[in-house]
């Protein structure tokens, strides 16, 4: 008789570290690109941190976002665009830190005549849709007072495409220039069929920071693991910022296959650093940009000292000595 309690209670604890098991899985979205190393570099380490993480790979942010929506993802990486679109139409998140800054480029043919953002005119450029990189190309079209649109007619015409796409249509003449990201703006130019003419980092965003976003559900019901992934976080980025060599190694052996060189990398991480930090004013700047240049589909702008959560990254960074 007195087996059944034991099996019972053994059963019970079978369940109880089923449940803890469970909770311990982080579900990651992300993106191949240069500066979203480090983030993918979480997986590597994490049973260090006491968790598993389960990658997947996205084309673009607003992908990571409806994986959130459809409650297949915990955490994601992405523009600051793709979170700011997503949380002003409802989407429950919150950006949690950020891990990289900057990160585009203008790049026009060899031989252009575009040396700045006033020689677009008359021009096609490309550019991904839905990104940080469509909003900084409207924000300085706006402030060279040159008018776009995906039809003819316009200023400018803006192609959309892929991020995949657009060296293809640079180097193919189907475009006059693109605002890329890294490190394929990079590639384009070591390989010799772009030349950079401008990094746009000097509308009121200034360098964009790329964001790291957690869902609600996740932050607020499992915080011991949320925790547990930040701090994750801030050591992976923390081994790529004091290890430039196990970065640009994993970077381009384990995401790119060794299809970028070690030139593309390097300048490409010169011109996307990591990081760690984000504040809501760069968030609010951001949003507040985006709905001057009716950039992004926000039912309604959003405040960002709402939904810019940053006390497990701080904690995270305090316990391991990171200022």
């Amino acid at each position: 008789m007195k087996a059944i309690p034991i099996l019972a209670f053994a059963a019970s604890a079978v369940l109880s570290m089923s449940a803890s098991a469970a909770d311990d899985v982080v579900r990651l979205g992300n993106l191949k690109f240069a500066h979203y190393g480090a983030v993918s570099y979480i997986k590597e380490i994490g049973a260090q941190c006491g968790i598993k993480v389960e990658e997947h790979m996205f084309a673009k942010g607003p992908d990571v976002m409806q994986a959130i929506v459809a409650d297949e993802l915990d955490v994601g990486a992405t523009a600051s665009e793709a979170a700011i679109s997503a949380r002003a139409n409802g989407v429950p998140i919150y950006v949690v830190a950020g891990f990289a800054k900057g990160g585009a480029r203008l790049v026009a043919a060899p031989g252009s005549t575009i040396k700045a953002i006033k020689d677009l005119k008359g021009k096609k450029v490309g550019v991904t849709r839905g990104g940080i990189h469509e909003v900084l190309l409207n924000v300085e079209l706006a402030r060279a007072g040159l008018t776009s649109s995906p039809s003819p007619g316009k200023d400018v015409q803006v192609i959309y495409l892929a991020f995949a796409d657009l060296n293809q249509a640079l180097l193919g003449k189907n475009v006059d220039a693109i605002m890329q990201s890294e490190p394929q703006a990079s590639q384009a130019i070591n390989k010799g069929y772009g030349v950079e003419v401008m990094k746009p980092y000097d509308t009121p965003i200034g360098a964009p920071v790329r964001t790291l976003v957690m869902s609600e559900k996740f932050y607020e019901q499992h915080r011991a693991t949320a925790a547990k992934f930040m701090t994750c976080f801030v050591r992976a980025t923390k081994l790529f910022i004091d290890n430039p060599a196990l970065a640009e190694k994993y970077v381009r052996e384990s995401m790119f296959k060794n299809q970028i060189t070690a030139q593309d990398f390097r300048d490409a991480i010169e011109n996307s650093p990591y990081t760690y930090d984000i504040t809501p004013a760069h968030i609010q700047i951001t949003t507040d940009v985006m709905a001057q240049t009716a950039t992004g589909k926000m039912r309604w702008p959003t405040d960002a000292t709402k939904w810019v959560k940053t006390d497990l990254l701080e904690q995270a960074k305090k316990s391991l000595a990171i200022k």
